[in-house]
């Protein structure tokens, strides 16, 4: 398969067993030269700042990120990340929920993601998820190509 081809399908997904799937993202996305503000921000304000928070406590450590992708249910097939922003950061994933299985395979090697945070490269490591039951949120932040500069948590209303 052709690494086009691999890129382009980097948001395809099948809904998992845990009812209906879907993702959005918070945060900053570039788009016409500069950073814009995807709507999950104005939608979803106390889960974008707890989201951003939870990033500073699980990596204190890390250049805070200026997207957050969050999913539901969603089984990624392998892929390349891609899209808005292409060339991006180190990806930062945790599993959230009550489920089984759905672990992150990155370049071949299984990761348990459920609770327990990874880092690593999305735009040049081939990743999908592994089936799971039950209810799974994935959270992935990340600094697209464009953003960088930009901290999401900066963006969070105060309050």
């Amino acid at each position: 398969q052709s690494l086009k081809t691999e890129r382009q399908s980097a948001y395809s997904f099948r809904e998992g067993e845990g009812g209906a799937s879907g993702s959005f993202s918070v945060g900053a996305m570039p788009g016409g030269g500069q950073c814009e503000e995807p709507k999950g921000n104005k939608l979803f304000p106390e889960l974008m700042k707890a989201a951003f928070e939870l990033e500073i406590a699980l990596r204190p450590d890390r250049e805070p990120s200026s997207t957050i992708a969050i999913n539901r249910n969603a089984q990624f097939r392998p892929h390349l990340d891609n899209g808005a922003g292409a060339g991006q950061s180190r990806s930062l994933i945790v599993g959230l929920g009550t489920y089984v299985g759905g672990e992150l395979m990155v370049e071949g090697k299984q990761h348990c993601i459920r609770y327990k945070p990874l880092e690593f490269n999305g735009w040049t490591e081939r990743h999908w998820t592994k089936e799971f039951v039950g209810e799974r949120y994935s959270l992935v932040w990340f600094t697209p190509k464009g953003c960088e500069g930009v901290r999401g948590i900066d963006l969070c209303a105060q309050g």
